[in-house]
Order: structure tokens, then sequence, then C-alpha cells
């Protein structure tokens, strides 16, 4: 059958289709699927949460309800739980976690408090080991894989590598073996950095180059139009020098600027320091910002709070190509935000990485680019013209950018100008669902010096409510070339992939939900088969991805609740997937939502279950029992349903 044929095969709308023998009959009966609309993927937000979705509605209910009734019942669910609090008064001093001996007694590193009676936190290694919760089990994966874990007494898995006298045994020969291997993971705060952007003391003359160039330009475009003149606009590839000199002022980075007709002995200087010569406020033209091939890639969308690091790992080893980190505020970066830095984090098996910024101003932006180009290592800077949650869009970020196009202007130029590396920008169709704006915009990007564009088929104003519209991504394709342009939206199987590659135009695809409900969609697409992946596989998964997270987060009892935590959220998708060998008419559709039905076996039910404290159970199974007092609700009330 050919891939357009199945692409019109009749279905009802909104239903997956399940074999008879699996549908739980006396709830079918009195149960019909409610068709409904898409979901809200957890991409473009802020604040470490699953955004919003006004328009969703529980699946496998049929609503019997006023208008009013039914947009009470769906949506966000805005009392959720905040997350775990642990007190520092019954947690062991981190000072005493660097203690450690080798399997001769032999103390290696003697570590005490440093200070004193001030130190909010326990001491005494012995006391805490006896009123410490059980350990979840007698295996460490931190320490069976580094050969030493650095939560030492704490570590919930202690029993392991633990003394005892509460010593942290270290493996020597695997710990010395581990070291010199690259570190797992980059992009990690420094404390000198952190002091420096909070002092800000750190030396953005580049950037503030740039945007005195862009701020000369603006002001001469303003005048020309107010006199009648026409006045082109300068591409991003010409070579043109600003008359001014740029000099520190005091702490807040400012500049003052005096004209001195280009010229002036700038002698040889640190770059960064003292007068701005040629070279740091000229563009840099395309042959010599840095190359990267994105032709034909399988690209992991950015994805707030499920889109973590153990989540990419996972990912990556399926056959994930382009993997981008979350969604981080330019501002909170800049500030020195330990949570935000965390956001920017690489993994050693991320060969091909970016981080994701999203801002309102070109003056956080491009401070914040030139300053993460110098301090991080990525391969990419993606700029977030999507994110369509109501605190961003009305201060004018995301896809509010769409709205402000010589703001945007200015934010792409200065980027652009200011760094070596590749700017991406991943956008939406516009704001408006009857209104699409991307194809006036994608040949200015061009012109910008955009390296890659990604388009996500629908509006801000339609979030996630209808299909992607690919024949209007395909449109934009074509005026992009020669600039990659990748599709966004609704690929859930390697039918998807094919069907809309064939038609020729995009570079590639961004798969966002497919890879939250089935990450080996990536091995899928580069195998052209579709896998029946059983529950012990899946199951299997979720081991795994627990013991990224506590390398990630920790193995102790913060770093335990928190993997729990974001597990918790990948199983509001992940229970989504249906099964192959359970479905009538393969594949899947990312739209449809499946009767009441059971799975194969007991454990394949329990992952399907679209229950909330069913996703605890199968937590419970992985990381021990929940601590007295645990709740969790997922983001949104339709994925809570019972």
């Amino acid at each position: 059958m050919d891939l357009s044929d199945v692409a019109k095969i009749d279905r009802p709308s909104g239903v997956a289709l399940i074999k008879p023998k699996y549908i739980l009959q006396n709830i079918a009966n009195e149960s019909v699927p409610e068709p409904v609309p898409e979901d809200d993927v957890p991409e473009d937000n802020n604040d470490g949460e699953i955004m919003d979705n006004d328009d969703e509605s529980p699946p496998n209910k049929k609503l019997k309800f006023s208008r009013s009734e039914r947009k009470r019942q769906r949506g966000q669910n805005k009392a959720r739980p905040p997350p775990m609090k642990f007190n520092r008064h019954d947690n062991l001093c981190p000072q005493l976690l660097d203690l450690g001996c080798n399997g001769n007694q032999e103390e290696l590193k003697p570590a005490s408090c440093q200070n004193g009676e001030k130190c909010p936190f326990q001491h005494d290694i012995i006391k805490f080991l006896e009123n410490k919760p059980p350990d979840i089990g007698a295996e460490c994966h931190v320490f069976k894989t580094y050969g030493l874990c650095p939560r030492g007494p704490t570590c919930r898995f202690a029993s392991a590598h633990l003394t005892p006298e509460g010593k942290n045994v270290i493996d020597t020969e695997r710990w010395e073996r581990t070291k010199s291997l690259p570190p797992v993971s980059a992009n990690i705060l420094s404390k000198d950095l952190q002091l420096t952007l909070r002092k800000r003391k750190y030396s953005f003359v580049r950037s503030e180059a740039i945007l005195a160039r862009e701020k000369l330009e603006n002001d001469a475009a303003k005048e020309a139009k107010k006199e009648g003149q026409v006045m082109t606009e300068v591409d991003s590839s010409v070579k043109v020098t600003v008359p001014v000199s740029v000099e520190r002022k005091g702490q807040d980075n400012e500049v003052k600027l005096e004209e001195n007709g280009g010229g002036g002995e700038t002698g040889d200087k640190a770059p960064g320091v003292g007068a701005v010569t040629d070279e740091d406020i000229i563009r840099l033209c395309p042959r010599e910002r840095k190359k990267l091939d994105w032709r034909g890639k399988l690209y992991l969308s950015p994805l707030t709070t499920v889109g973590n690091l153990p989540f990419r790992r996972i990912c990556k080893q399926y056959g994930a190509d382009i993997t981008c980190g979350e969604m981080a505020l330019a501002s909170s970066l800049l500030q020195g935000a330990q949570a935000e830095w965390a956001l920017v984090r690489r993994h050693c098996s991320e060969d091909f990485f970016g981080v994701q910024l999203c801002g309102n101003n070109p003056y956080v932006l491009t401070r914040c680019a030139q300053m993460l180009e110098e301090q991080t290592s990525i391969d990419f800077i993606d700029l977030n013209l999507g994110c369509p949650i109501d605190l961003i869009y009305q201060q004018g970020g995301g896809s509010g950018l769409l709205r402000r196009e010589n703001t945007l202007g200015i934010i792409v130029r200065s980027m652009t100008g200011v760094l070596n590396l590749p700017l991406t920008v991943k956008t939406r169709t516009g704001v408006h669902s009857d209104k699409n704006v991307a194809h006036t915009l994608i040949p200015k990007f061009k012109d910008w010096g955009v390296s890659a564009i990604t388009l996500h088929g629908r509006s801000r104003e339609q979030r996630y409510t209808r299909l992607a519209d690919w024949d209007y991504i395909n449109e934009c394709a074509k005026l992009a070339d020669p600039v990659p342009l990748f599709g966004n939206g609704d690929i859930l199987s390697y039918e998807d992939y094919e069907r809309h590659m064939e038609a020729g135009a995009v570079s590639g695809v961004m798969i966002g939900r497919g890879a939250l409900m089935k990450p080996w969609i990536f091995e899928e697409i580069k195998e052209k088969k579709m896998y029946d992946i059983s529950s012990g596989e899946r199951f299997d998964i979720l081991k795994k991805y627990a013991n990224y997270g506590l390398e990630h987060w920790g193995s102790d009892n913060k770093g335990v609740e928190t993997t729990r935590r974001f597990m918790l959220e990948w199983l509001s998708f992940l229970h989504r997937y249906i099964p192959i060998g359970l479905l009538e008419r393969p594949p899947q559709r990312i739209n449809e939502r499946p009767p009441p039905y059971c799975g194969r076996n007991d454990l394949e039910t329990l992952m399907a279950s679209p229950d909330c404290q069913s996703w605890v159970k199968l937590s419970e199974m992985i990381l021990g029992p929940v601590p007295e007092g645990f709740h969790f609700l997922p983001k949104h009330k339709a994925n809570s349903w019972k």
C-alpha cells in the first residue's frame, strides 16, 4: 500500500481502533471515547512546568455537561501540589560527603565542616544513618559505573559502598579509569562565573559594539522614513564599520559613544578589553561562521520539564541526531541563576547540541549569546519565537516577537553579528490562526544571517488543538532555500516521516510528542519499521531513565524524588503509546485516543493506564515507596482522568 493511501484510510475522528478482544466491554458499552483535540506539548515554557491548554478534554469519557462545565473539566491542574521539600536540618553536611576510603579502610580524603556552629546541617554520620530511610536497593548505579558515589552516606543505595563506620568506599581502579575519560556532562556553572555575572563584571564589549551599530542603523532608517526616503536594508554579509569607540563604565556594562572618525590606533589588546576594533563590530560572512550539516537529520524538540538531560540520553541511544536543551530565559542566565543554568547542561553523548533562548529585547539576548559562546560547549543557539503562554507572550517574548518585526530584526542581526556559532530560530505559523506570517519572515531570516529554521505548523492561537499544517510548512521550506528548514508537528511513525519528507521541501523534521510517547521513534524512522515494543522493554527504558536521573540529580533523598517527579511527568505522555499488536489499523496517529482497554499482560495494562496513581506505582517499582505526604498530579487534567 502506498504511503499516501495509508494517510487516506477512513478512521473515526480522534479514536484509535483497538482489537475487540482487548477492549474492556463492560466499560466501553457505557463510555464512548470523545474525539479530543491534540494535547499540549511541554515546550517553549519558562517556569519548568508543562504549559496549560485550555482546549483539552478528558479522554475515554462521554461528556454530558454544559459548555461552562466542560470548560472547568479541561485545561490545567492549577492547584497541583508543590515538589517535595527537604529540611536541611535533616540532611548531612555536604562538606562531609567527600570522605572516602579504599578497601583497606585507609582514609583517602578526610573532610570536615569549615562553617562550625553556623552550619545548619547534621554532622553526626552515625546518627544520620540511624534516622535515614531504608535503602531502595543493594546496588548503586553510580558507584557501579564510576567507582565512587559522591552522595556517600546520604545515597539511598549506600549499603553498596559504605563501611559500618559510615565511610564512603572508593573502587580505586574503576575510579582512576573513569577519571581519565572526558567529562560526562558539560556546561556546569562555576562559582567564579556565577559571581562575575551577579556582580555585573562580565565584559560585554563585543555585544555593546554590535548593539551600538544596530542602534545607529535603526535611527538612520527612522530618519530616512521621516524624510520620505527609501533606505534598503543592510545585507548581513556586508562588512560595515561603525565610527564609535566603546568604553567600559563601572559594573553596569554601559557604553559611552564618542565620535572618532572611524580611525585610531588600537595596539595589542586582549580580546574584549579596551577600545573596540573593526573585528569586534564587523559582521561575520556566512563562510566564516561555523558550519553544521543540518540536512536529513532527526531533531529532538526542546521540551520543557520532560526534555531534560536523562531523557535526551535515552533519545540519543535510539538515534536522535540533534538535541537541544530546554528553553532557558536569557535574563536568568545572565543573573547566574543555578536553576536556569541546569537547562544548558550537555551530556557527552550529545554530539550535536544546542541551547534554546527566550527573551524580549536585543540587549539581553545578544549579551547572553556572547556569554554562552564564550563559556559553554555548544554547537548552536536557537531563538524561541513560538512560546504561546500568556506570561511570555504579553511580555513580548516567544511568539510575541512575531508581532514586533522591527525588534525581531534587531535581535536576530545582533545575535548573528556577535556569534561565531550558527543561530537558528524556531517559530510558529503566526499569532492568529487566520493570519499566517511565517512566509513573510523566512526571507528576512535568510538576509539576517540565520543558519537554520524550524517551523511548527500551528499558530499561537491554535496552540496544539489542530493538526499541523504541513502544506504551509512545505511552502515556507521552498522560500527558505538554501537555508535548511525543519518541519515540526504530528510525527508519530516512520510513515508520517516518509510522507512529509517525500514532498521534498523540508530539510528534516523535529519530533516532540512523538518522542515522548515512543522514544524509539528515531530508530523506527531510520530502520523504516514499526516496532511492537513489549511492556518489559518499555519498563527497562524507565529503569534506564531512573539510573540516568540518579546520575544527574543525585542518589540521595532529594535526587531520588526529583528523578521520580520527572519520570511521572514523562509517564503522562508515555502512557499514550498504544502497542502495535493491539491496534486494528496501525500505525497510531498522534491525535487518536483509545477506548478503555487492557494489555497483553498486567504490566502492559498498568503502563497504559490514564490514572496518574498507576504511574506512581510504576515509579515505586523502580525508586521504592513514595515518602509520606507525597502527591502527584500531571499538568493537564486530561492526563489524570480516572
